[in-house]
């Protein structure tokens, strides 16, 4: 059985602990090499503990299975001008062995969900180009295509395709 709850500072080490692995097996390849090997556990570790101590919109909902964490997804106000007024979904991640078993969707939809009630009534994503299996998912979901962006990162400038849901409740999980 999963169950969905916001994350707590506390869950940080388990976040950064999925995040990586997470991560590491889909940008295999498309990543850089340097970015790969950077984006590590303990710089993880400290981006998540900043984030779950931060006062603001920023919501993290976690998937959990016989309380382990299987999946997490963070929604935030926007980071980039290309996102517009859409609340954007930064991180979207289930576990390789927990994937089309439904997480993703109801992890997105409960996201959605708590960016209407802090009063968005649109969301936004970025998709790294090269993300196959992630942009035929959100496709999947109603997502519109609409646009590139280069999100220049820290470590790694990537190309992404952004994907829109102009209104929250196109959202299957959110019906």
């Amino acid at each position: 059985m999963i169950t969905l709850r916001m994350a707590r500072p506390a869950d940080a080490p388990a976040i950064a602990r999925l995040h990586v692995q997470v991560w590491r097996s889909t940008y295999q390849g498309l990543a850089t090499p340097a970015a790969y090997a950077a984006l590590d556990e303990p710089r993880r570790l400290a981006q998540w503990q900043e984030k779950l101590q931060q006062p603001g919109t920023a919501q993290v909902l976690l998937a959990e299975s016989a309380d382990q964490l299987v999946g997490f997804c963070l929604a935030d106000a926007p980071s980039h001008p290309q996102f517009g007024e859409h609340a954007e979904i930064k991180s979207l991640f289930v576990s390789d062995k927990h994937q089309r078993q439904g997480i993703g969707r109801r992890l997105l939809g409960a996201a959605a969900r708590e960016m209407l009630r802090v009063g968005y009534r649109s969301i936004a994503l970025g998709v790294v180009e090269g993300n196959d299996s992630a942009m035929r998912f959100y496709l999947a979901l109603g997502g519109t295509p609409a646009g590139n962006y280069t999100d220049p990162g820290p470590l790694w400038r990537s190309s992404n395709m952004i994907y829109v849901w102009p209104d929250i409740h196109q959202l299957p999980a959110v019906k």
